[in-house]
């Protein structure tokens, strides 16, 4: 009785003793949170909507690149030949990439240019012996054909990607050539791309790269392309006709040699060295060009863990140049005050950092937490509108998928976890700060497996398709959700049920491809 007595007692101190730090500790600090939230909320949803009323504006206004700057087509010279062309050098930077090697090398070496005046330079940093030998029999067998490839390797990997096309640019062949095009190992250019991007550079002398448009293997990849459609479609675009600056996407682009050699070339101090570039070029004064109707073929990251290190490497990398050049864009003379304000408040701050701050912390923690307090009051404007306004201006760019709306946000606030981890390694220099894991490519090997007949069994390693992350994250929503069916008055629930579920459904290893090993 004594026992029984005694454990009622504590329990009510434990009560008193939570009723007493609940009001000026818990209470004071989330509501302080739930502020800066809201006003991220707001800083989001302002730069949306600009971006929305001029992507809207350039569609009256028809203002496409070709208007906006010279462009006339590259044609034959009886007398000058082939050198009425300019030399253009083609880079293909590669790391084991034994599932697409032979589409890209075939993709640039079908490229519709004169031969003698391109180079195709493989920059091969395999690790793997027998890929390493494969990439290298490729290239000899396009050169027995009168291709112009060299095949490149060094000794070490340092600078990663930045590192090899450093490197590439100090043999000698180069100093002929005046423009460099990049492709990633998995991205296939259509014979035309150069004969629609070299133009606007031989015709604009102001302009330093021209950038062009980067599937749907499984959902997941669906997921992708609506965050790239509006990557692509208005950010890039909105920054092409305002500004003439958006962040390089390291591929399917074509520089001038000048350029980018005035900008200081590549550099490896951040896990993104083509945004790196892209704004040193800017603050020389160079200005960019996104053609949006020249697509190239790629593929996107189809499981769940490579799209992880894409995305950490994407978040933390911004985080990390941002830090480090803020207040190198803030002394710059070259360029005007509005331009700096883009591009450290626009383009750096409220896309790479509060975006995905606020839909982690706000929407997965602090909303949720609020349950709990019902001291603390989110208005409906900023729980609701502002979120859904956000939401149909993300998804306008890719139409064809708007049926899928709801799985989208509840995906993206899954990646939000890992972005916003990424974001604060980045800018906090901690350890992953660095971290450089090639996305998995899977190129035509799916499309084998799933015509092939699959295996009876298939033994899969637990540990490999558990994320602890996700499945804490998943838990403490689904409390939440209990919680707030049982006792709260938000009616956040439903919410919280369906994202645990996302959360716990990633958390299990249920997102994207799963290629089974026979």
């Amino acid at each position: 009785m004594e026992s029984q007595d005694g454990t009622i007692a504590l329990t009510g101190q434990i009560g008193l003793i939570w009723k007493q730090t609940k009001a000026p500790l818990l209470v004071s600090f989330l509501k302080v949170v739930v502020v800066l939230c809201l006003a991220m909320s707001v800083m989001l949803f302002v730069e949306r909507v600009y971006m929305g009323i001029v992507i809207v504006f350039l569609r009256l206004l028809g203002r496409k690149p070709k208007k906006m700057y010279k462009w006339e087509a590259v044609k034959d010279d009886v007398e000058l030949g082939n050198s009425s062309y300019p030399m253009v050098l083609i880079q293909i930077p590669m790391y084991n990439e034994k599932e697409v090697y032979q589409l890209s090398i075939g993709a640039a070496c079908g490229l519709s240019w004169p031969a003698d005046r391109i180079i195709i330079q493989v920059l091969d940093d395999s690790t793997d012996r027998a890929i390493k030998s494969m990439v290298e029999q490729e290239c000899k067998r396009w050169a027995s054909k009168g291709i112009n490839i060299k095949y490149e390797i060094r000794d070490n990997r340092n600078g990663y990607k930045a590192g090899a096309l450093k490197e590439g640019m100090k043999h000698s062949y180069v100093n002929q050539c005046d423009y460099v095009a990049i492709f990633d190992a998995d991205f296939q250019p259509e014979p035309d791309f150069l004969y629609r991007t070299i133009p606007f550079l031989i015709n604009n002398p102001e302009i330093a790269l021209v950038q062009a448009l980067n599937s749907d293997e499984c959902l997941m990849t669906r997921m992708q392309e609506m965050s790239l459609d509006y990557h692509f479609i208005v950010e890039q675009e909105v920054g092409s006709s305002t500004y003439a600056f958006f962040g390089f996407n390291g591929t399917a682009g074509v520089w001038r040699i000048s350029a980018l050699n005035e900008a200081g070339g590549w550099k490896d101090r951040t896990t993104v060295e083509d945004m790196d570039l892209a704004v040193r070029a800017s603050l020389k004064g160079w200005k960019f060009v996104y053609v949006g109707n020249l697509k190239v073929k790629n593929e996107l990251p189809s499981t769940f863990k490579a799209y992880r290190y894409q995305q950490h490497r994407w978040s933390c990398g911004p985080a990390n140049l941002f830090k480090k050049m803020a207040i190198e864009i803030i002394r710059n003379r070259k360029v005007s005050l509005w331009k700096k304000f883009y591009v450290i408040y626009s383009f750096f701050f409220v896309r790479k950092i509060v975006a995905h701050i606020v839909t982690f912390v706000f929407y997965c923690v602090v909303l949720p937490t609020t349950v709990f307090v019902p001291e603390v009051q989110v208005p409906k404007w900023g729980a609701v509108y502002i979120p859904s306004i956000i939401t149909l201006l993300n998804a306008v760019g890719t139409p064809r998928s708007l049926h899928l709306v709801m799985f989208w946000i509840l995906f993206e606030n899954v990646m939000s976890l890992h972005r916003t981890k990424a974001t604060f390694i980045g800018l906090l220099e901690a350890g992953r700060v660095n971290e450089w894991v090639v996305t998995e490519k899977l190129g035509d090997a799916l499309k084998a497996k799933s015509g092939a007949k699959a295996p009876k069994r298939t033994h899969i390693r637990m540990g490999e398709r558990l994320h602890l992350l996700e499945l804490g994250v998943g838990a403490y929503l689904f409390f939440c959700g209990c919680y707030d069916m049982g006792f709260g008055k938000n009616r956040y629930f439903i919410f919280l049920f369906l994202q645990s579920m996302a959360f716990f459904i990633a958390g299990f290893g249920y997102v994207g491809t799963f290629v089974p090993t026979s």
